[in-house]
């Protein structure tokens, strides 16, 4: 769709601290451009940090990053107005809504056609021009508010819409709009999208690539599980979740009690009609499917299975989808061995 010679940002031993400790340490992060990258992770895992340094609001402690090619530092003019950050709680100034939708054009020498643009940005995220523009910021509910602050970034038309937690605290009329309203800019002006979101099905579904932050770090990319500890030595040596329910999750021995464990989809099997156990290396989960959906980029299905307090995300295979029909709401049987997962 859009032609791409490098990467817009190329990030590269970067690590950033708040007191001395690190918050975060990425030795090399490639964002295409014009692409929409999801950033996922528990709370306190980088995520905002992150934004806020590929917005150039902060200055990384160690590293580099590179935009469009050239070093750039928070302030420079090459990135001013080409880069934009939508936080979770939008920042408005005490003026009317048309003045903060003007703002960055006007601080950007940019009057032509001020409410004709303004306008514009209006009715792309879903309110009334003629019944908002000359509203004041504080007549706004919380969706209102946050599709302001997210007109006023669209405006600019920017290379770059950070986005994060956009719609974590909106109403779901906003929510919808907010999304479409980011996903337009994409596909208009082929502007690149990052968003950090605990809205993992709306990444999965409109992301080019979704990276997995933990503890300040990537630690990989694509649909994964990770599950919390703590967990309860059993009298055979392994160990297991309590989910609820009767239900277990078994695991081979963590690192620790509070460990993280982290399961790839694809080595976890749906057992077909009539399979039963078949080796003492593997462990058994019962749960109920509660969601199929296919991975924009490659078009594999997956499925979410419910087990009593654990969602758990499964890649079905080919074979399986041959042999089997999947429903939301059907009883099905998770196999995989615990020597399979990975420990964080």
């Amino acid at each position: 769709m859009f032609a791409v010679s490098q990467p817009i940002y190329r990030i590269e031993n970067l690590v950033h601290r708040y007191n001395n400790e690190p918050v975060l340490a990425v030795d090399r992060l490639d964002i295409e451009p014009a692409s929409i990258t999801g950033l996922v992770g528990p709370n306190g895992s980088g995520k905002s940090t992150l934004l806020k340094l590929m917005a150039f609001i902060l200055r990384p402690t160690d590293g580099q990053i590179r935009f469009n090619g050239v070093p750039a530092v928070p302030f420079d003019e090459s990135v001013r107005f080409q880069v934009t950050l939508l936080t979770q709680d939008p920042y408005l100034m005490k003026r009317t809504v048309y003045k903060n939708i003007a703002y960055g054009l006007k601080v950007r020498g940019d009057r032509d056609n001020l409410t004709q643009s303004v306008h514009e940005a209006l009715a792309m995220v879903g309110l009334d021009p003629d019944a908002f523009a000359q509203r004041q910021w504080d007549e706004l509910s919380g969706g209102e508010a946050q599709r302001v602050a997210l007109a006023a970034r669209l405006v600019l038309k920017p290379r770059v819409l950070l986005l994060d937690e956009p719609t974590a605290s909106v109403d779901a009329a906003s929510s919808e709009l907010i999304s479409a309203a980011s996903m337009r800019a994409r596909s208009e002006w082929g502007t690149t999208l990052v968003i950090a979101s605990h809205d993992r099905q709306w990444l999965y579904d409109v992301c080019d690539e979704v990276i997995h932050l933990f503890k300040g770090m990537p630690v990989g990319t694509g649909r994964s599980n990770m599950i919390f500890g703590p967990w309860i030595r059993q009298d055979n040596g392994l160990h297991v979740k309590a989910l609820g329910n009767g239900k277990c999750l078994t695991v081979s021995a963590p690192p620790n009690e509070g460990a993280t464990a982290f399961i790839d989809p694809a080595a976890i099997r749906i057992l077909g009609k009539g399979e039963g156990a078949t080796t003492a290396h593997t462990a058994y989960l019962d749960g109920t499917v509660s969601r199929l959906s296919l991975e924009r980029p490659g078009g594999d299905l997956f499925a979410d299975v419910r087990a009593g307090s654990l969602t758990l995300v499964v890649r079905v295979s080919e074979s399986h989808l041959a042999a089997m029909t999947l429903h939301r709401g059907w009883p099905v049987t998770l196999a995989y061995r615990p020597d399979s997962i990975r420990w964080r």
